[in-house]
């Protein structure tokens, strides 16, 4: 059985990833801390384990084996070396870090203490992401020239998201940063490169310090266009994919849960008309991935590679508003 602590439940997926610690049939939680201690008390004393003011005490506690890392974005950096440092296998909420410098420390960190991370990073995982790869990999859509992704609610406009995750300083931006992670790690993974340059737009509808609507545009050497939409302030805007090719095209979720492929690959017929696909099986969840990585011993490549790619894409978007340029990855510190 892994032993695992708590650290924080800031996020709004705290509990979920509490809950899948609890069902899985080999790990369990044993202890929590959280940076506000009345939330991590009333939710060690929920679960009948251990609250620790301290967290040094806490990784200090040879009986863990494993954090899930559910802290304010900031911390990250500083709570998850610390827990690779006391030799703690490591689960996190998306981003790793806001920084590539940042991202860097962990990684080294967590390689030198030779424990298992793996990053929440849930839609690699998704039917709809599983098919699409098979689609690319078979080259129906010849050269990919154009990938979109869209991710939106209404949480700042009908007030359900916690008045934290508008903070600046803890979450490192707004709806880009949060919503804005899934279409941006889809969009990478379907482009098949990483972009050289990086273009985003944000906008305050609410007046908060974060932005609630934001636009990302990747530009990749070979001259595919990627493009990131996310907000939180729109009320019927479903996920989405679209995926063009010099042969053919993708689109997903507008707004059904259907997968429509047109294409000159398969003959002319085909070419006429969109043909529904079939989408496989779920991977396993993150987190059950991340429980096969400690059993097994095996490192989550993939996962922690679009992990750092992701912060990077993240960091450059930000730079860009900032800046009121586009903005290269390599310009980010290391």
């Amino acid at each position: 059985m892994i032993k695992v602590a708590m650290i924080s439940f800031w996020h709004v997926h705290a509990r979920d990833y509490a809950r899948q610690a609890t069902e899985h049939p080999e790990t369990e939680i044993v202890a929590v801390w959280d940076e506000i201690p009345e939330r991590g008390q009333k939710e060690a004393t929920e679960r009948g384990v251990a609250f620790y003011e301290s967290l040094d005490e806490m990784l200090a506690n040879p009986d863990i084996d494993a954090v899930i890392v559910d802290a304010p974005t900031n911390i990250h950096h500083e709570v998850m070396i610390k827990a690779a440092n006391a030799g703690k296998h490591i689960f996190t909420e998306k981003v790793i870090a806001p920084t590539q410098r940042e991202v860097n420390g962990i990684l080294a960190a967590v390689e030198k203490a030779g424990v298992k991370l793996t990053v929440s990073l849930p839609r690699l995982n998704d039917r709809c992401t599983l098919a699409v790869q098979q689609i690319l990999e078979q080259g129906l859509l010849g050269d990919v020239t154009l990938v979109r992704a869209r991710l939106s609610h209404n949480g700042a406009t009908a007030g359900w998201l916690p008045a934290h995750f508008f903070s600046l300083e803890q979450c490192g931006g707004g709806a880009l940063i949060d919503l804005g992670c899934h279409p941006m790690y889809l969009t990478r993974l379907f482009l098949g490169s990483m972009p050289e340059s990086v273009t985003a737009q944000f906008g305050y509808i609410t007046g908060k310090e974060v932005e609630d609507n934001a636009v990302s545009v990747l530009k990749c050497a070979n001259g595919a266009i990627g493009i990131v939409e996310a907000g939180f302030v729109n009320a019927y805007s479903p996920f989405c994919v679209e995926v063009h090719g010099t042969e053919g095209t993708i689109l997903y979720g507008l707004p059904e849960d259907k997968l429509l492929l047109r294409t000159k690959k398969l003959g002319e017929e085909a070419s006429k008309e969109w043909t529904v696909q079939e989408q496989p099986e779920r991977n396993p969840s993150a987190f059950q991935q991340w429980v096969s990585h400690i059993q097994q011993n095996t490192v989550a490549s993939e996962n922690i590679a679009m992990a750092a790619d992701l912060t990077r894409l993240m960091e450059a978007s930000n730079l860009s508003v900032k800046l009121g340029r586009a903005v290269s990855p390599s310009e980010l510190a290391q």
